[in-house]
């Protein structure tokens, strides 16, 4: 593959910088009208329901202006489906469209383990979490977190003694987060990478952590539990490692501490019980394997907390994209159609396009513009399910 020409990256960043496009559908859009070039153009254009439905376009400008600081600062701007981003992550339904990164790019492609955990950390805690992180290092397996305080900074540190470390954050690259953490950002930059979904100049607010948890989730072929209360960000990412199919890991804690009661609970669903590095090593694939880009289909529902991360599995089948062209006529006709088709039970996306009798590309545009306004959902095996009106 070669290396993506200037104005696909410009087309890529305005639409993933548009509010109200999300990662699935963003990707939905591209393979719908079979470029990004062409759902670019669709939405200048107004041709279709879904223009009304989302933000003011993210203008060329803007765009522009992101990609010459990037470049200013030293940073990698990586695209879903080009040459460069990490395969891993972009296998998952809902891969970011564009990663920002400072540092070494490549290193998001090595084999990762996420290890995440509490704020408030215990001294063992954090011993456990650097401890860990240093002699996965020695064993050629690098750490992701999310350079929080507590067990994240200290498995950064840790992984650091031995090897590399990847931290992903909530905000721009140049807003650290926490603060105090400004010269880890950077010494982890210098002899790593740091990733981010987020545009420059994004300060951190909660609602952007769980895209950070996402990338810890993603990029890791497995992910580790030190000292997670019941209600804690860990335990959301480590949900969302599950739905990906990852292996979870906890290391056990005293029952009297309340910061080691999530944790401990996921050992009671199943995850891999922790001491050390071996037990880690043990549940890892042998190999990262290729896969294949723009995969359709969301992961299915885990019915436990352990996960399998993928060993010989077949990379899921690649769809075609149809060739770009105009909005098909009579897409009003076929947005009643549709709607009348849907139910509260879940049906194929084959299925609406056979009794359709209209184009893919048409079918999925039209779901794409219910997606955005809320009146659908996407579920696993590219099945798709009217959503309940807000109570």
């Amino acid at each position: 593959m070669t290396a993506p020409d200037a104005a696909t990256v410009l087309a890529c960043l305005r639409l993933a910088r548009t509010d109200g496009i999300g990662p699935v559908a963003y990707r939905r859009l591209v393979r719908a009208h079979g470029s990004v070039h062409a759902a670019l153009d669709m939405l200048e254009r107004g041709a279709t329901r879904i223009s009304r439905s989302i933000g003011a376009l993210c203008p060329r400008d803007d765009a522009l202006r992101e990609i010459d600081h990037l470049q200013a600062m030293g940073a990698h701007l990586l695209v879903h489906g080009q040459p460069g981003y990490p395969p891993l992550l972009g296998r998952l339904h809902d891969a970011p469209p564009v990663l920002s990164v400072l540092g070494d790019p490549a290193l998001l492609a090595n084999r990762m383990v996420g290890i995440v955990g509490g704020r408030n950390a215990s001294s063992g805690g954090v011993r456990m979490a650097e401890s860990l992180a240093a002699l996965l290092a020695a064993h050629g397996v690098d750490t992701i977190s999310g350079l929080a305080r507590g067990i994240d900074a200290a498995a950064h540190r840790g992984a650091m003694t031995a090897g590399r470390t990847v931290a992903a954050i909530a905000g721009g690259l140049d807003c650290p987060y926490p603060p105090e953490h400004d010269a880890l950002q950077d010494q982890i930059a210098r002899t790593g990478a740091v990733v981010t979904e987020a545009p420059l100049g994004t300060v951190p607010q909660a609602r952007h952590f769980p895209r950070r948890n996402r990338l810890i989730a993603g990029l890791g072929l497995g992910c580790v539990v030190i000292e997670a209360a019941l209600r804690s960000g860990s335990l959301i990412t480590a949900r969302m490692a599950l739905d990906y199919d990852r292996t979870i890991f906890a290391v056990p804690g005293s029952p009297l501490d309340p910061r080691c009661h999530g944790s401990n609970d996921l050992l009671r669903q199943g995850a891999v019980l922790t001491e050390n590095e071996r037990d880690i090593l043990r549940e890892l694939p042998e190999f990262m394997e290729e896969t294949t880009l723009f995969p359709m289909q969301a992961p299915s529902p885990a019915l436990t907390v352990r996960g399998t991360a993928p060993r010989h599995e077949t990379p899921p089948r690649a769809m075609p994209a149809p060739p770009p062209a105009p909005p098909p006529a009579g897409t009003d006709n076929l947005h009643e159609m549709i709607e009348g088709f849907l139910s509260f039970t879940p049906s194929p996306v084959d299925d609406l396009v056979r009794r359709c009798q209209f184009s893919t590309a048409a079918v999925l545009t039209v779901l794409s513009e219910m997606e955005i306004a809320g009146t659908i959902e996407f579920l696993a095996g590219d099945m798709v399910v009217r959503r309940p009106p807000p109570a």
